[in-house]
């Protein structure tokens, strides 16, 4: 899907108090930056903030990262961040093939994808967020006990993340096929696609991976 140029967004990125405009400056030092010790959490193609924003409301005591790709995208997050309050929150404009340029061993403590893009030919199969490609480095940055959390409503990628997971030497700790009606439902935050998907009445997938 072609995304539609926003005048001024990466401008308006740029101003941001809540983006970080060389974030490979921080690699090992993204505690620092937040002030604090305490866990930092990152989502890796965060669209426009509303699940990242949500959690860092109702989590104070984590710091949380957003990751997005397109400055089209990550400009709506930040419009949205202009009532948030709170400081344990801070945005990305980068590819997520350079994590490892950003964030050091063991930094991250949890990765969340959300409705990541399904790559649907074959041959672009490994640029797919789950891939065993993706996995190596989320090895690099996760810590010891780390989780990868991953939703989407497409069944196929889904299948192809379990397949993946299983491949590069992770277990699922947990796993449904139908979200909004698991015992996961409860404490789930929802993203803008989820909301448009389950007012559709389509399952929403979902597992938690750890090594």
């Amino acid at each position: 899907m072609r995304l539609r140029n926003v005048p001024g967004a990466a401008d308006m990125i740029a101003a941001s108090p809540f983006s970080v405009n060389q974030p490979e400056e921080w690699k090992g030092k993204w505690r620092e930056l937040f002030g604090n010790d305490r866990p930092v959490h990152i989502e890796i193609g965060m669209g426009k903030g509303k699940f990242l924003l949500t959690l860092a409301e109702k989590n104070p005591e984590i710091n949380y990262i957003g990751i997005e790709k397109f400055s089209s995208v990550l400009v709506r997050a930040v419009e949205k961040t202009e009532e948030f309050e709170g400081n344990n929150l801070r945005l990305i404009r980068m590819d997520a093939e350079n994590l490892q340029d950003v964030f050091a061993e063991g930094e991250i403590d949890r990765i969340y994808l959300n409705f990541s893009d399904p790559w649907p030919k074959e041959r672009h199969a490994k640029r797919r967020l789950t891939s065993t490609r993706f996995y190596e480095r989320y090895d690099h940055i996760l810590a010891k006990d780390g989780q990868v959390i991953f939703k989407t409503d497409n069944r196929g990628l889904f299948g192809f993340s379990i397949e993946q997971t299983e491949e590069a030497g992770w277990k699922l700790l947990d796993c449904t096929f139908d979200l909004h009606h698991s015992e996961f439902a409860k404490d789930n935050v929802m993203t803008e696609y989820e909301t448009k998907f389950s007012e559709k009445g389509k399952p929403i997938c979902r597992f938690t991976a750890c090594r």
